[in-house]
């Protein structure tokens, strides 16, 4: 639910620069730096301590390719890749994997620490769980993205 009010938030924040990011004036390299710094930074803030779930990836994959096609002024109509324009436009990578790749260096950093971070990730929950399934915590979150890339 936080995405989805996240991503509503920065649409209106998006909406108040287009003039900005439309601008022909402006390269293509720079719009991406200024959607960067204020868009993508305020959608991504506080982001090392949600798990990204899959449904979280769902919602925020289309809303940055929405924005991104905006400030390129490509239509869905136009038929092009959406890597291209992400990657050789305004040169920014997917949302989704820079989010993850903020919480797994967040996660290393806390577990080298001998502060409140480290008990917090180790602290357990007392009491009795609620019937079905689990939701994934994010320390299994971070544990598989991690095991994917091959760190510790």
């Amino acid at each position: 639910m936080e995405t989805k009010i996240r991503i509503g938030w920065n649409t209106g924040k998006f909406r108040q620069l287009v003039p900005w990011f439309t601008n022909k004036d402006i390269s293509f390299i720079v719009r991406g730096r200024l959607y960067s710094s204020f868009v993508r930074s305020s959608m991504l803030h506080g982001n090392e301590t949600w798990p990204i779930r899959k449904e979280n990836e769902v919602a925020l994959k289309p809303a940055e390719m929405r924005m991104v096609r905006w400030m390129c002024g490509m239509k869905l109509q136009d038929r092009v890749p959406s890597k291209g324009l992400r990657v050789t436009r305004i040169r920014r990578h997917n949302l989704v994997t820079t989010a993850k790749h903020i919480v797994m260096v967040w996660a290393r950093a806390a577990k080298r620490r001998k502060s409140v971070g480290k008990k917090g990730m180790a602290y357990e929950v007392e009491g009795a769980r609620p019937r079905g399934r689990p939701k994934k915590t994010w320390r299994e979150i971070v544990g598989k993205d991690c095991q994917a890339h091959k760190l510790k």
